[in-house]
């Protein structure tokens, strides 16, 4: 039976496990899908070495960066991205190669594309982990100008105590790719002006659980366009199985 999995810390809101184990069991497919649980990305060839009938791993957070440094190669645009989430385990004898791709950003532009309007020319990205940066390499591939938002002072990056009213009306999307408000935290939200949102601002939360964050709910209270993360999660699950079937 062929084993495929996903690796992060902590995994106690994931979808995958569930998603992959009934499409197996509907499709006749005779796989089984793990959570691996690791609590440091240095655990992975232990997870790979313990597991001989591995095929394919998802990576979460918060390994999507770290977890390069332990593969034989890397996509092109998860290069470039600088994450990588989707990894095909090839068995060649006595020896096996990773390989890693990004199924976030096919995931996620395929699920935004529709719903971008002509006035949307810039956007904010909240947070800047693995995730941000497929969201980042999405949103320009689509022709949009982009701008971190950090906590923290960083290189590039907008703090968000200094955002005003008119930087959420100028950079009028907005992509939450924090875990704040994200179950059991449920009435925690990014610090944003809110207020000053209206119908031509797009609120995108990564998020899917629960399915309305508090920051989709303050931007729909504004009349903001809001959208949670479960069509790109579905999107990307169906981007990785791609990945791992043409290896």
């Amino acid at each position: 039976m062929d084993v495929y999995g996903l690796i992060g810390y902590p995994l106690s809101h994931s979808f995958s496990c569930s998603y992959f184990n009934e499409r197996f069991q509907n499709e006749g497919i005779d796989a089984e899908y793990v959570n691996f649980e690791i609590p440091s990305i240095e655990l992975l060839p232990e997870v790979v070495a313990s597991t001989p009938n591995l095929v394919g791993l998802n990576v979460t957070i918060p390994y999507k960066e770290k977890v390069i440094h332990y593969l034989d190669f890397v996509s092109p645009e998860a290069r470039a991205i600088g994450a990588v989430n989707v990894i095909s385990v090839i068995h060649r004898g006595k020896t096996v190669q990773l390989k890693g791709y990004n199924s976030d950003v096919i995931g996620f532009t395929k699920s935004i594309k529709s719903m971008l309007e002509p006035f949307h020319k810039k956007a904010l990205i909240l947070g800047t982990g693995g995730a941000s940066k497929a969201i980042d390499f999405g949103l320009r591939s689509l022709g949009l100008e982009t701008v971190f938002v950090s906590r923290y002072e960083r290189p590039g990056t907008i703090q968000y105590g200094k955002l005003t009213p008119e930087d959420v009306k100028e950079y009028n999307v907005i992509v939450n790719c924090t875990p704040c408000g994200m179950f059991p935290h449920t009435n925690e939200c990014p610090p944003l002006p809110y207020e000053a949102m209206d119908s031509r601002n797009l609120l995108y939360d990564l998020i899917y659980n629960p399915n309305e964050t508090m920051f989709m709910r303050k931007g729909a209270a504004q009349g903001a366009v809001v959208v949670n993360g479960l069509e790109m999660l579905l999107l990307q699950a169906f981007a990785s199985w791609e990945f791992w079937q043409n290896r």
